[in-house]
């Protein structure tokens, strides 16, 4: 409810840079960190597994990214996208990505790829009216049912 009233409290630094060098971090809700990305659980999601995937350096456009850091962060997108399809069993993705405040990206300068499960008859009106989200289950319970298998990539 803090966010949705603009009361939470800004985040030091990048969201998308979770500090030290850990492969999963829970307080940070890092499921994966490889050389290259990020995979991180959406702390508001508008759907439960809610997933942001970046890559690792600072870039606000896809167009700033290297051939080897476009490739890595279209693979993870994909497994990604493979562990929610097989652990949550969505009946549906969007993935995609918001380049630039115009574009409606909340964290411009740092892009990210969002990847949020659907089903159908899912809360699909409940964003439109007044920004409200519905989760059905805690975000780290989500978080502990989905980390193993990020763990195993």
């Amino acid at each position: 409810m803090e966010h949705v009233t603009g009361k939470t409290q800004k985040v030091a630094g990048c969201l998308f840079e979770p500090p030290g060098n850990y492969r999963q971090d829970k307080e940070y809700l890092l499921l994966y960190r490889d050389s290259d990305t990020v995979v991180l659980l959406n702390r508001f999601p508008y759907a439960n597994g809610h997933l942001l995937v970046a890559p690792v350096r600072h870039v606000g456009c896809i167009t700033d990214l290297s051939d080897k850091e476009n490739c890595a962060l279209s693979c993870i997108v994909k497994k990604s996208a493979a562990i929610l399809k097989a652990h949550l069993n969505p009946d549906g993705l969007n993935i995609g990505c918001n380049i630039g405040g115009a574009a409606g990206a909340g964290i411009a300068d740092h892009l990210h790829v969002h990847i949020v499960p659907r089903w159908d008859g899912d809360h699909n009106f409940m964003t439109v009216l007044s920004e409200i989200r519905t989760i059905p289950e805690h975000i780290e319970h989500t978080f502990d049912a989905l980390s193993p298998f990020f763990n195993n990539l």
